[in-house]
């Protein structure tokens, strides 16, 4: 933007040099006005051109349209356990943006398993924000060219914005005497869960299992049997975690089902009587938050975007994700009296970091041939 002015300035003076001897009583100074009016114009479409090139280049499909509306929309597209608490911390954000800025953000949402959600999104569904189950379903938005590299910089906490532990639901009384990860392991226990191959909360679930072998001073060969005698105990694969607490819950089948802690404290809001148990050994389950920025440079909605994201990590945003169950990531919050009263001590927590991050984790466990795969064809 700064270069052109300058570059207009010396094509004025040029032109003012050419013009000063001419004299416009005579033909030839007639032309001569002519091919210095015809020069003028191919200099400024030059300088305005060219600035407009440079900036294609830097943002080719950059709108700055929402900034100059009214009205602005924005479509979230996140996993179906955070409908909850988007519907809550929505109206604030909408109310908080339009004292600031005088302009009315309306949201179109949509919730759902998170991988397919992601499939979604790298298919097409225009999301403006993604709020996802797993880092690694974030990475493969970013793998498609929809999410720039160091999104998880752009905001607090690596990009975590809402995170639970593993939870065992048992049936009413806790006839099987479920305590432990370990529990689930033993003969004539049904245990409910859903595929790793097709759900997030599956891989959670997954990982909460083997990581309660690990940080307890067991190898990778002791985490392997156990994991093996659990799914062993697992009579049939749901597709995804609705579909799984379906089987448990409507259907009555196992004797225990695992889940996220979050889900289970919504249910029991929603009057459900539910009996579970949070292991003290257990796995951080951690939900990323991210801008696309492909879309949001297409619709002119990058500010808006930008500033719900930080609101998610506000402690009035998250003061809400933990009525509905969610452990904060804002320490405040997570050390107030309300909250340490809430959910359940963790004595030793694992992360995702760990075992190498998510693409290390699905190439080991989760991939074609991989862990997974394996303990479940020596079942047969």
């Amino acid at each position: 933007m700064s270069l052109w002015p300058s570059q207009l300035k010396r094509s004025q003076l040029s032109i003012k040099r050419i013009i000063t001897p001419l004299r416009l009583n005579s033909l030839k100074g007639f032309v001569s006005m002519f091919l210095v009016g015809t020069f003028l114009s191919v200099a400024l479409a030059a300088c305005g051109g060219g600035n407009s090139g440079n900036s294609a280049s830097e943002s080719p499909a950059a709108s700055p349209v929402a900034a100059n509306k009214q009205n602005v929309e924005l479509t979230l597209v996140s996993f179906a356990v955070t409908k909850a608490a988007h519907e809550a911390i929505i109206p604030k954000f909408v109310e908080k943006w339009k004292q600031e800025h005088n302009q009315t953000v309306t949201f179109k949402q949509s919730y759902g398993g998170s991988g397919s959600q992601t499939r979604a999104v790298i298919d097409g569904l225009e999301a403006d924000v993604v709020h996802l189950a797993l880092a690694g379903d974030t990475a493969k938005i970013q793998k498609a060219g929809l999410i720039e590299a160091g999104w998880e910089k752009e905001v607090p906490n690596n990009g975590i914005v809402s995170k639970s532990v593993g939870a065992i639901i048992t049936r009413a009384g806790n006839p099987k005497g479920i305590k432990t990860w370990a529990d689930l392991a033993k003969d004539g226990v049904k245990v409910i869960t859903a595929d790793p191959k097709t759900s997030g909360v599956a891989k959670w679930n997954f990982l909460a299992l083997w990581n309660s072998v690990i940080k307890t001073g067991g190898d990778e060969a002791k985490a392997t049997e156990f994991v093996s005698k659990v799914y062993k105990n697992v009579p049939i694969l749901a597709k995804d975690a609705r579909e799984a607490t379906d089987t448990f819950a409507k259907q009555g089948q196992g004797d225990a089902l695992i889940n996220y802690e979050n889900e289970v404290i919504l249910a029991q809001q929603k009057g459900e009587k539910i009996d579970y148990v949070v292991p003290d050994v257990n796995i951080s389950i951690d939900n990323p938050i991210a801008v696309v920025d492909k879309n949001v440079d297409k619709h002119g909605t990058r500010e808006v975007a930008e500033a719900f994201v930080k609101y998610l990590y506000t402690p009035e945003a998250q003061q809400e994700f933990v009525k509905l169950g969610f452990r904060s990531v804002d320490e405040t919050v997570a050390q107030s009296k309300e909250v340490t009263d809430k959910f359940p001590k963790v004595k030793t927590l694992g992360t995702v970091e760990d075992f190498g991050g998510w693409g290390e984790i699905d190439k080991k466990f989760f991939a074609d041939g991989g862990v997974f795969d394996k303990i479940q064809a020596a079942k047969k």
